[in-house]
């Protein structure tokens, strides 16, 4: 395998610290070329130091001075704001962008990364849930690789290995339920966001362990699976596995069924994408069946979770209502943790900006990006009404 260049968009976040693992295992094949984050300068800089880069991109602005007296006659460039991560997966070394961050702002960077050539390993779901319509083809036009990061999407993808020339009939995404799974409204009512962070699983981000509890995150993974693999509504299951080890499961036409097993580690998907179509040995803890005796699964309850049935809806809906429904999430997400609304009242907001917001039927990628806004305007004057 050629030594593959990498431009990892999110390096300080839960995906990017632990795709930085899998780079430091590799140094003969894997080398970073680019950082970037939004705005934990400190741990930015540790990053910087330790792989050395040629650039590092800092969002927040502010905070560039402390950047630049930080990596001082190191000769990594230092660019800043936002408009600077779409300028850097332009660079001329990279072979594949790794696209970390959480929530919208990982659209531009993705598709300027697109059309100038580069791999995608995507593990900002919120790309192809605002704007799947538009980045799948430019995928197919500039003949480049999506490679999903999303261990639920990684799973799929890796049992459609060899399968080209048979169709799907259906897949299933596993969950883990959250920290809520089997729980009722009654219960979800009180719900602390010091309970929702707690994870039975998995050790992610703030913004995305609370999509998890309230079941959004895969409610974005269904849209997300919908544009991947090139799937109807019809087509996406979602099951819950309480365990977390069949990250997911392929249907095909004859019956039979395929499904991708491991322990719950993130590092497991990261390598898959950034090394594929090889499977480079590791030294990552093995899964033994024997420690995992019973495997158990149960139907997601949209009753309940109803942040689930609102994403099944948008995708339905079609158009910008997955954008309406992206946004509108972040927006409700950010208020349930500043305390502002209760776990339940994110599905109201949810709910309530998308009843506000007229549809688009085939928005472009202008269309989408206005519309991010215009929710993001809405959600945020609805607050104070939900409570």
């Amino acid at each position: 395998m050629k030594k593959r260049n990498i431009a990892l968009l999110g390096s300080t976040g839960s995906i990017g610290t632990q795709a930085l693992e899998v780079v430091w295992a590799f140094p003969d094949l894997l080398e970073v070329s680019v950082l970037t984050a939004a705005k934990n300068v400190d741990l930015l800089i540790a990053q910087a130091l330790a792989f050395h880069p040629q650039f590092v991109v800092l969002m927040d602005e502010t905070q560039g001075d402390k950047l630049k007296e930080g990596l001082l006659g190191t000769g990594i460039a230092v660019l800043l704001g936002e408009d600077a991560l779409v300028e850097v997966v332009q660079h001329e070394p990279i072979d594949i962008v790794l696209n970390a961050i959480v929530g919208s702002a990982g659209l531009r960077p993705t598709v300027k990364a697109i059309s100038c050539g580069k791999d995608i390993a995507l593990a900002n779901k919120e790309t192809l849930v605002v704007a799947g319509e538009v980045i799948m083809p430019l995928v197919e036009k500039h003949g480049v690789k999506m490679l999903p990061v999303d261990s639920e999407h990684s799973a799929i993808f890796q049992c459609l290995a060899g399968e080209e020339q048979n169709p799907i009939e259906k897949i299933y995404l596993t969950a883990s339920g959250g920290p809520f799974r089997g729980k009722d409204i009654a219960f979800l009512e009180t719900v602390t966001k010091e309970q929702a962070l707690k994870h039975p699983n998995w050790s992610m981000g703030a913004k995305i362990t609370i999509d998890s509890a309230s079941l959004m995150n895969k409610g974005l993974e269904v849209i997300e699976a919908k544009w991947l693999f090139d799937l109807d509504v019809e087509q996406i299951d979602v099951i819950v596995h309480p365990q977390s080890i069949i990250h997911s499961i392929v249907q095909f036409q004859d019956g039979s069924m395929k499904a991708q097993l491991g322990l719950p580690d993130m590092k497991l998907p990261i390598q898959h994408a950034l090394t594929y179509p090889l499977r480079q040995p590791n030294t990552f803890e093995r899964f033994n069946f024997l420690d995992y005796p019973t495997l158990t699964f149960e139907r997601a309850n949209h009753d309940v979770f109803r942040n689930l049935e609102l994403a099944y809806e948008a995708l339905r809906q079609g158009g910008d209502r997955p954008c309406v429904l992206n946004a509108a999430n972040e927006i409700a997400v950010d208020a349930f943790l500043r305390d502002e609304i209760s776990f339940l009242g994110m599905s109201k907001l949810i709910e309530a900006t998308m009843c506000q917001l007229s549809s688009i039927k085939q928005p472009s990628l202008d269309d989408l990006i206005a519309v991010d806004q215009q929710t993001r305007v809405v959600a945020r004057s609805l607050i104070r009404s939900i409570g």
